[in-house]
């Protein structure tokens, strides 16, 4: 029997709650304390609890599942209505054996994973492009959304890696070798899936990098040039500094050329100063 019910209906559903005789207490255990990322294999079943990401949706909020297991039945408690439809949507629609109905759903669940993923790095990639383009606007903004839903899209996986390293594992002898065999298939979708994942934000992790790098170049160009506006301007300040003592005994202050010569040699500074700097490749 598989069955898809919310939290609260767990405890309404008195059939089923009946039928776990032992098992009452570890699931409402498991439904209070809202436990995510955990794997546990009992004598006959296992309990998985993860957060859901649904791919196909644009809501970004995260829901959590938890996952009965015994010989014969499979149980999925969600946290809400909208995640029961999807969970609803992912069981095979005929009625089919445990074994089956686990392998259905989580091929099922991670059937789109890997187009999500490459329209992540798309994004990504565009994003990219466009600040090489000059568009700069709102950049680190993009940047730092990436590497926030690409945290999300990591502990997703891990969830699911420590679900199918515990249903591998086989403790209780609930699984045959033939679902285990298929399982395997599954698990190594999923490590492929986190390592692109982590991949992508290795890409994010240099964007940002690159783009800090070009912020410091463009602040030390900034620098550089006011600092050679100064270098321009010191040799002009000594000089007015220079004339600007007004001791009895300055020729040049008597001088009637004194103040054009003064101007024709300021000028003459400077240009042979930006010259210099031109030679040098600081301009």
């Amino acid at each position: 029997m598989q069955r898809v019910l919310r939290f609260e209906e767990a405890y309404k559903a008195e059939s089923i709650i009946d039928n776990m005789a032992l098992q009452k207490g570890v699931l409402k255990d498991y439904l209070e304390k809202r436990r995510t990322a955990a794997f546990e294999s009992y004598i006959n079943f296992n309990l998985c609890s993860f957060d859901f990401y649904d791919v196909d949706s644009t809501l970004v909020d995260t829901a959590r599942v938890l996952l009965y297991l015994d010989r014969e039945d499979m149980i999925i408690f969600c946290e809400d209505e909208r995640t029961c439809q999807s969970m609803k949507k992912l069981l095979p629609e005929q009625e089919a054996d445990k074994e089956m109905a686990l392998r259905g759903f989580f091929t099922a669940l991670l059937e789109n994973d890997m187009d999500f993923i490459d329209s992540w790095e798309n994004s990504i990639t565009e994003a990219e492009d466009q600040a090489l383009a000059g568009d700069t606007k709102d950049y680190l903004g993009k940047i730092i959304e990436y590497r926030k839903e690409l945290l999300r899209l990591k502990r997703y996986y891990t969830q699911l890696q420590v679900i199918f390293d515990g249903l591998l594992d086989n403790e209780n002898g609930l699984l045959s070798g033939e679902a285990l065999r298929h399982l395997g298939i599954i698990d190594s979708r999923i490590d492929r899936c986190y390592r692109g994942v982590l991949n992508l934000r290795d890409y994010v992790t240099q964007m940002r990098e690159a783009y800090q790098s070009q912020i410091d170049i463009e602040q030390n160009s900034l620098m550089k040039f006011f600092t050679l506006i100064t270098a321009i301007f010191l040799p002009l300040t000594l000089m007015v500094g220079w004339y600007g003592m007004n001791f009895k005994n300055m020729p040049e202050l008597a001088s009637r050329y004194g103040y054009p010569v003064f101007i024709v040699v300021s000028i003459l500074v400077s240009i042979l100063l930006i010259r210099y700097f031109k030679k040098k490749k600081w301009l």
